[in-house]
């Protein structure tokens, strides 16, 4: 194994993966290439005709990436890890992500060869992000953190808090996760749940209202769960007019991203005692420590635990089979986002 002047590590040819689809022994054509953030080993079912590399961010490349044909992004490596080699993939056909999200990806496409398209992962964090969304709505009602609280103190504390029955739900995003959540309040006797989207359309539940309907919805919603993708229309939608509108006491969520929210008006809504909130992301992220949101009052913040779960594993490894085959068999990829031109 070489470096060239780049410090891009080169496989040899005999160095190669011998693994499943690894070269070709009847020395025909190089097969395409395909790089993984798990090891090749470990995924049963890939199909043949492809080679397999193992990449999840580590300093050195396994292969010259100039070769790689399939990307499938690390997870949860963060953007500039995920970005480094796309520069030198002239070869690159397919970018897979294994997130519900691709803004870490968007902006390096324009960088790319014409044609290379971009999948995100839909499906893979549907129940996962959806069973916190939940979770996130029951613990601020019923202020678990405070009884954790107590407890920490050998404090016994009852008393009346909010339940989630009867109350109206404002569900911000509908695509897969969207709908996942609505699945999971359904047994919890919600008086209402409101489908918002980027444009109007009708479900077997009811009907999805466009974005620009928000400031005739928010003012009844007790509770606003944002699972909505960061594009340029939804970065900063959660502003100060949004959150004004927000009924007094009503309960914010964001499974999104962070910066879908306006921290510094969500702070001043905080700090008021009139809104509350409960984030899986924030802005910035990480949250630095010292930084005022984690003792705002009224606010319960994990750290990005939305798709990170047991479910995680074998959704992303069906997933990755399955655009897998579809690459082999010359077919178009599934969840395709964008393509560059």
């Amino acid at each position: 194994m070489s470096a060239d002047h780049s410090g891009v590590r080169r496989t040899e040819r005999s160095e190669r993966p011998t693994g499943p689809g690894g070269p070709d022994p009847t020395g025909g054509p190089e097969r395409p290439l395909v790089w993984l953030p798990f090891p090749p080993d470990g995924i049963g079912g890939l199909p043949d005709g492809l080679e397999y590399a193992h990449w999840d961010g580590g300093a050195e490349f396994p292969t010259d990436p100039a070769r790689c044909a399939f990307y499938c992004v690390p997870y949860m490596k963060g953007a500039e890890v995920s970005r480094r080699p796309l520069s030198a993939m002239t070869s690159v056909r397919v970018i897979q992500t294994l997130t519900a999200g691709v803004d870490d990806m968007q902006p390096a496409l324009a960088d790319l060869p014409p044609g290379v398209r971009l999948c995100n992962a839909r499906g893979v964090h549907d129940a996962s992000t959806a069973e916190l969304a939940l979770a996130l709505v029951l613990a601020a009602l019923r202020d678990i953190p405070g009884f954790v609280r107590a407890q920490d103190a050998g404090r016994w504390q009852p008393g009346f808090r909010p339940a989630l029955a009867d109350k109206s739900v404002l569900v911000v995003g509908y695509g897969g996760v969207g709908r996942a959540i609505e699945d999971r309040l359904v047994p919890f006797e919600c008086e209402r749940v409101v489908r918002v989207a980027r444009s109007a359309r009708v479900t077997e539940r009811g009907p999805v209202h466009p974005v620009g309907a928000l400031p005739e919805l928010l003012p009844d919603a007790d509770v606003v769960v944002l699972c909505t993708p960061l594009t340029d229309t939804t970065r900063g939608l959660v502003d100060a007019g949004f959150l004004g509108r927000m009924k007094d006491g009503a309960l914010l969520v964001n499974v999104a991203r962070g910066p879908v929210v306006d921290t510094e008006a969500l702070l001043a809504e905080l700090r008021s005692g009139r809104l509350r909130a409960a984030l899986d992301v924030t802005d910035p992220e990480p949250l630095p420590a010292g930084h005022p949101l984690w003792h705002a009052p009224g606010v319960l913040v994990t750290p990005h635990v939305g798709g990170p779960s047991s479910a995680f594993l074998p959704r992303a490894v069906r997933l990755l089979r399955g655009q897998l085959e579809r690459f082999a068999a010359g077919e178009p990829p599934l969840h395709v986002v964008a393509t560059t031109g």
